[in-house]
């Protein structure tokens, strides 16, 4: 099986291109590779296929997150295959073409085009260890649903939109530009297949209306800053009365916390330890995200070593394991000694041979 090529590489764009470069580098692809323009090229037609695919992907949010972070078998896992067809590319990419050629995909002898909702984007900043442990919120969204007066139709209570006289309903018309012979939108209803004569008092004719609706977030454990949640139908309704509705993107921002820093699954921490404690060795008792644990100090550790403890980290979101906690030690230096202490360290000094000072005569001795 032939292995995947990388999308960026194949639009020709950077990893941190937005969409209009997107946009703007398959549109160049596109009219290249367009099977109209080079009937009998199998060659013009997967790479057509090859193109639409990675734009569809590195315009979609989501699929473009798991694609950055775990590239194309990410996708796989996540149910991502491709565009099967040509039909499915041109339901896929209706809207593009209208941008590029000043017409609409259409889909052919489907009637008028059903549009989905808007997708909705909501910042939530939640605290260290409710991203550790996951919870869920309540959040109050404003967005645009069916109006409860008319049911999304737009018409006026008891009336009824009439059929456009231009398309007949089909909310498109065939147009031919070049190569290209496609349907287009109807610019007299926008490819809604009827006109409302008696618009409804309270949206307007528009069929939605803003409310605010309150939406539960079940947040897993193991969120981080920039973790993206997708509730599925969560977003605007849908422009046309049957339409589906967009979805809402909770995207995650975590508190930083006093004592614990994060690093991947893994937590990090610093203790402080005295001086006899590195030197002796000792049992000391640590915080953890869920209580104490009791840590051994081996004698002789130095400033800066650190220790783990297995499995108190925070749970993956892909396997749901738990890290470590690092335990970085810090041996603290006294400022205020007392006098048998200045003694008794004095006399340790005497009988240290390994002191620095005596370390240094030695080397300038052999330079």
């Amino acid at each position: 099986m032939t292995e995947k090529r990388d999308y960026y590489e194949i639009l020709g764009v950077a990893r941190d291109a937005d969409k209009v470069i997107l946009k703007k580098a398959y549109r160049k692809l596109a009219i290249k590779y367009h099977p109209d323009k080079n009937p009998d090229d199998k060659d013009a037609v997967e790479k057509f296929k090859e193109a639409s695919e990675a734009y569809e992907v590195l315009t979609n949010e989501n699929k473009r997150h798991i694609y950055d972070q775990f590239g194309h078998q990410g996708l796989e896992g996540a149910g991502h295959s491709g565009p099967s067809g040509f039909e499915d590319i041109f339901s896929s990419f209706g809207d593009i073409f209208e941008d590029f050629f000043g017409f609409g995909g259409g889909r052919g002898g489907r009637g008028a085009r059903v549009q989905r909702g808007a997708d909705l984007r909501y910042n939530m900043t939640i605290d260290f260890m409710e991203a550790a442990f996951g919870t869920e919120k309540t959040i109050s969204i404003p967005r645009l649903t069916a109006c409860d007066e008319c049911g999304g139709n737009g018409a006026r209570p008891g009336t009824q939109a009439e059929t456009c006289a231009h398309c007949h309903g089909s909310g498109q018309f065939i147009q031919s530009q070049g190569f290209f012979k496609v349907k287009t939108t109807c610019p007299y209803c926008k490819g809604r297949g009827n006109v409302i004569a008696d618009p409804c008092p309270k949206c307007v004719g528009a069929g939605r209306v803003e409310v605010n609706r309150k939406v539960q977030v079940k947040i897993p454990a193991g969120v981080d800053v920039g973790s993206k949640l997708r509730l599925t139908g969560e977003g605007e309704a849908s422009p046309s009365a049957d339409g589906p509705a967009g979805d809402l993107y909770v995207v995650i921002n975590v508190k930083p916390h006093k004592f614990f820093q994060r690093d991947g699954s893994d937590i990090v921490c610093a203790i402080d330890i005295s001086f006899a404690q590195a030197a002796l060795g000792d049992e000391i008792t640590v915080p953890t995200l869920v209580g104490e644990e009791k840590l051994t100090i081996p004698k002789g550790t130095q400033f800066g070593d650190s220790f783990r403890l297995r499995g108190e980290g925070i749970a993956s979101l892909r396997t749901g394991r738990r890290g470590d906690q690092i335990i970085k030690v810090i041996i603290k230096t006294p400022t205020k000694l007392t006098g048998k202490q200045k003694e008794l360290l004095k006399q340790f000094d005497k009988l240290d041979a390994n002191k620095i000072s005596n370390k240094l005569k030695n080397l300038f001795k052999n330079i």
